[in-house]
C-alpha cells in the first residue's frame, strides 16, 4: 500500500470513498444528511486540510485522511477496504508524518471510537453538536504518551 499527496483531480474519487465509508459506518446519518453534507466536504472541507490517500500496487484508492493544526479532520475507508489496515496505515502516517495528535468521533460511530482507541487515543472532552451545529455529539480524543 502506498501513501501519497492528493491533488484537486482526486477529489471526486475521494467524495465516492467518503460516501461509501460514511453509508457503511454512519448508521445514525439520515440519506438527507449525506446529501447536504456532499458539496461542502468537495467545495470547502477538502481544501481545508493536508489530504494523504492510500492506493494499492495498481493505484487503486482505498481511503483517504485529511490533517490541520494537528488534528486528523478526515479519515474514511472505502467499505470494500475496511477492516484490512488501511485506516490504520493511514492513521500511522497521520501521526508519524504529519504530527497529529488529535481526532473528533462523532460517538454515535463506536466502531471508529474503538479503533483511535486501539492507536492510542483517549476521550478528553465532548461536544452535544458537530461541526454543522446538529445533534451528532462528537468525543474529543487526544493520543496518549504510552502509545
Amino acid at each position: 500500500m502506498n501513501i501519497e499527496h492528493v491533488d484537486r483531480n482526486a477529489y471526486d474519487a475521494l467524495l465516492a470513498v467518503w460516501e461509501s465509508s460514511v453509508r457503511a459506518t454512519h448508521d445514525f446519518l439520515q440519506n438527507e444528511d449525506i446529501e447536504a453534507l456532499r458539496p461542502l466536504i468537495l467545495e470547502q472541507y477538502f481544501e481545508a486540510v493536508e489530504l494523504r490517500c492510500a492506493k494499492n500496487p495498481e493505484g487503486k484508492l482505498l481511503g483517504f485522511c485529511g490533517v490541520a493544526e494537528g488534528n486528523l479532520e478526515m479519515l474514511f475507508v472505502a467499505s470494500e477496504n475496511q477492516g484490512k489496515g488501511v485506516g490504520k496505515a493511514l492513521c500511522l502516517y497521520a501521526i508519524e508524518k504529519l504530527g497529529i495528535t488529535k481526532v473528533d468521533v462523532n460517538e454515535q460511530n463506536p466502531q471508529a471510537i474503538g479503533f483511535y482507541e486501539h492507536m492510542g487515543f483517549r476521550t478528553i472532552g465532548r461536544s452535544p453538536l458537530d461541526g454543522q451545529g446538529k445533534p451528532f455529539p462528537l468525543l474529543h480524543m487526544e493520543l496518549t504518551k504510552e502509545r
